[in-house]
């Protein structure tokens, strides 16, 4: 039976570690004026040296999950509230209006994400739990709703310690538990995030600003 997911949504928040009451918070950054790459909703950010955020960089920690943006719009010169960053040029471009991003950074969230891959069964699959892995069709997403399609690359689960994501368990939705076709899911949490307090300076590795 396949599941009723095809693709992916990248990571949306479900909750934190150790049920935490105050659920899904974000934490308000800054996006350059000029970064031109489009950042979609549920894609992994990253700090710069520059004190903005962008895509995220395998060579630098994650900082958290882009949940959406404000920022003044350069021909109506009205606020405009989106759940993703277009990467456009259509904003205003006074400092006074900094484009605002709001992410999804404490290091005990936890989110849901599509596997890409197969398992045989449920078996195998929670046989997964307690691994790190990687993303994959990593900055990747649709214009149209603004959500990410980044999914789990489930052929990377080993306990490599610098892989994207560690998986705390399996999320068992209806229509989706077929665990030998893509869509099945997994509950994580990002990697050694910035705000961990164990992750790298910075600016000290490969993307030290724009």
């Amino acid at each position: 039976m396949a599941n009723t997911l095809t693709g992916g949504f990248g990571l949306r928040p479900i909750g934190k570690t150790g049920g935490n009451p105050n659920n899904n918070a974000t934490t308000m950054y800054e996006i350059a004026n000029n970064y031109t790459t489009a950042i979609y909703n549920g894609g992994i950010v990253i700090p710069l040296a520059s004190g903005t955020i962008a895509i995220s960089d395998q060579a630098v920690a994650p900082l958290g999950v882009l949940g959406g943006v404000e920022y003044v719009d350069s021909v109506t010169g009205k606020t405009t509230h989106l759940n993703y960053w277009p990467g456009s040029n259509a904003v205003s471009v006074n400092t006074n209006f900094p484009v605002k991003a709001y992410v999804y950074d404490d290091p005990m969230q936890l989110y849901v994400v599509v596997a890409d891959g197969t398992n045989t069964d449920r078996a195998t699959a929670l046989a997964d739990v307690f691994s790190n892995c990687d993303m994959a069709s990593v900055n990747n997403g649709s214009t149209n709703t603004g959500k990410s399609s980044d999914m789990l690359d489930i052929s990377t689960a080993a306990t490599t310690a610098n892989l994207d994501v560690r998986i705390v368990g399996l999320y068992e939705e209806e229509g989706n538990t077929d665990y030998s076709a893509v869509g099945h899911q997994y509950i994580v949490r990002l990697n050694a995030p910035f705000n961990s307090g164990f992750a790298a300076a910075v600016g000290t590795a490969a993307n030290t600003g724009i």
